[in-house]
């Protein structure tokens, strides 16, 4: 009975091995075939780009130059005599009038001269009185002495005193007169280094720091100035051109340059209120930068504008009729190439390169390689290849930081 019992567990068992034996073989077809199943359902997904349509507008186009601001006049304030300083009489860094006194050196000695050169004068006239008088005796005295040397009631000799007399008398005079003529010029040259002792602005203008001290000797060879005076209404803007922007100005003509409107951009990024207008140019082009000096003047009637502060100075140079702009954001540049990615209408990717000109706000101005409607891709770029399929959909620009939230649109249903 016992051996029965055995032989029966061992079949068991040997019908269980072999069913093991079918199920895993199947077991491992099955899994296979869902693997391959599953292969084929993960295709790779079509990227999603945002892409905008080429635009076409008319664009104005812009130069801008950095420029520093100088005063229309500068006059430099030197003394034009010697002398120790004894008076300013003017605040610093305000404005003065043409003839105000910014400075006066001690007139003591000037005045002295001008009281010697005053006697001198008087000296020469009473010479020039006592040379007129013996003058006129003389002439009277040859008068005289003539019908009676024609009748031989003088001698020669009397004849011949009195013709001297009357030459002396007469070169007399003249020597007179030119002493009178030098004390006038000795006077008016007093006088004038006495008002020169009255140091004036020439100008109306701000009126800089002093640079010397009360009571120093100052004198017209003195290396360093007194002062400066700069008229600041209408201030200048000076600016270097390239030669090429020097020659696409020329093609203008000087009435349309000369009408350009000018913007000045402060260094704080402000703009100025007022429009200026070019005013000059340099001569010659600076050999060293290859660049020529524009000059604009710009109306300052507030003063605000000083010597000395930089900006940027912007010109509307032309107007670009019909210009194409995509985003700046949709170019890439690689290996010196400028490119673009474009949808075509089978949605197929196509990376075309491009010229680019200006830029115009956030956009690039395309002068060759597109046609207005095309679309190009702004984001997702990096994603794309050529001849790649995608989905593409409006290009939605993220709102700069701290701009408020579009407001909701109110259900019109």
């Amino acid at each position: 009975m016992k051996g029965k019992n055995l032989a029966g567990t061992r079949s068991a068992r040997r019908r269980q091995a072999a069913g093991l034996l079918l199920v895993v073989p199947l077991l491992l077809v099955l899994s296979l075939a869902g693997c391959r199943q599953e292969h084929k359902a993960a295709a790779p997904a079509v990227p999603v780009v945002e892409v905008v349509r080429v635009a076409q507008r008319d664009v104005p186009l812009y130069r801008e130059w950095v420029g520093v601001l100088d005063g229309s006049v500068n006059a430099v304030i030197r003394p034009q005599v010697s002398g120790y300083l004894l008076r300013q009489q003017y605040r610093e860094g305000d404005l003065v009038r043409k003839g105000q006194v910014l400075f006066e050196i001690d007139p003591r000695t000037f005045q002295a001269a001008v009281n010697q050169a005053r006697a001198a004068l008087d000296q020469a006239k009473g010479d020039l009185a006592r040379q007129e008088a013996m003058a006129l005796t003389a002439r009277a005295d040859l008068a005289r002495v003539r019908p009676l040397a024609a009748k031989n009631a003088v001698s020669k000799k009397d004849l011949d005193d009195a013709i001297g007399r009357e030459l002396a008398t007469r070169a007399g005079v003249e020597a007179a007169r030119a002493g009178v003529a030098v004390a006038v010029a000795n006077l008016d040259k007093a006088e004038l280094d006495l008002g020169f002792t009255r140091i004036t602005s020439p100008v109306d203008g701000i009126a800089g720091i002093a640079k010397t001290q009360l009571g120093n000797l100052v004198g017209p060879s003195m290396q360093e100035e007194l002062t400066s005076v700069s008229t600041v209404d209408p201030i200048k803007v000076y600016i270097n051109a390239s030669e090429q922007e020097y020659l696409h100005f020329r093609t203008f003509g000087a009435d349309r340059v000369r009408a350009m409107a000018l913007t000045l951009l402060l260094a704080d990024g402000s703009v100025y209120a007022h429009e200026g207008r070019f005013a000059l140019a340099d001569r010659q082009v600076d050999p060293t930068t290859g660049t020529l000096k524009l000059g604009a003047l710009f109306p300052n009637p507030d003063r605000m504008l000083r010597p000395g502060l930089y900006g940027r100075i912007r010109a509307q140079i032309e107007e670009r009729q019909g210009a194409l702009l995509i985003p700046q954001r949709a170019v890439t540049e690689v290996q010196g190439r400028t490119l673009v990615a474009v949808v075509g209408a089978n949605s197929t990717v196509e990376v075309r390169p491009v010229q680019v000109g200006e830029r115009i706000g956030g956009d690039w101005l395309i002068e060759r390689g597109l046609a207005a409607g095309e679309q190009v891709v702004v984001e997702g770029v990096q994603k794309v290849r050529p001849g790649m399929t995608v989905t593409a959909k409006p290009y939605a620009p993220t709102p700069p930081a701290g701009a408020a939230p579009a407001a909701p649109q109110a259900d019109k249903g």
